[in-house]
């Protein structure tokens, strides 16, 4: 038989025996797993090449239509001042003479109507119309006889 020094000996020996093959069976595995991580590192590698490739001609192709449209934003915005510059000039130019044209439009209009009120039948002053020295009647009449004439010519 064995004695307890040898029976030791055999125990410690085995236990080094499954030591060492549960350490052959992890560092197969891990090597299986490093051999799989070089092949998908490899296969990753050559797919992410071209696709920055594109990537940078998509960037090259954003940033150059980036300055074009920064150039048309620029230019818009030259136009738009220079807008209000023709826009301030036409107002003035155009603005004073509409104006004058307009109120001497609308005083001879006044005129006109004030002149067809005095013409007024003295049948009309009879029955209850306007009187001929009364400012508010004068105004009204002449601005009936306006607007008996502006339908007359189909515009009222």
């Amino acid at each position: 038989m064995l004695t307890a020094g040898e029976l030791a000996g055999l125990v410690v020996a085995i236990f080094w025996v499954i030591l060492v093959c549960f350490m052959v069976v992890v560092l197969v595995r891990l090597a299986r797993l490093l051999t799989e991580t070089r092949k998908s590192v490899a296969e990753l590698s050559d797919r992410i090449a071209p696709l920055l490739d594109d990537m940078s001609q998509t960037v090259s192709e954003a940033n150059r239509r980036l300055v074009a449209a920064e150039e048309i934003t620029h230019n818009m915005r030259d136009v738009s001042g220079n807008m209000v510059k023709i826009t301030g000039v036409a107002s003035t130019l155009f603005a004073g003479p509409v104006l004058k044209i307009s109120a001497f439009r609308d005083g001879f209009r006044l005129a006109l109507a004030r002149r067809a009120a005095r013409r007024v039948p003295a049948r009309r002053v009879a029955r209850g119309g306007p009187r001929t020295g009364d400012r508010i009647s004068e105004r009204h009449a002449a601005e009936r006889a306006v607007e008996r004439r502006a339908i007359g010519r189909g515009r009222g």
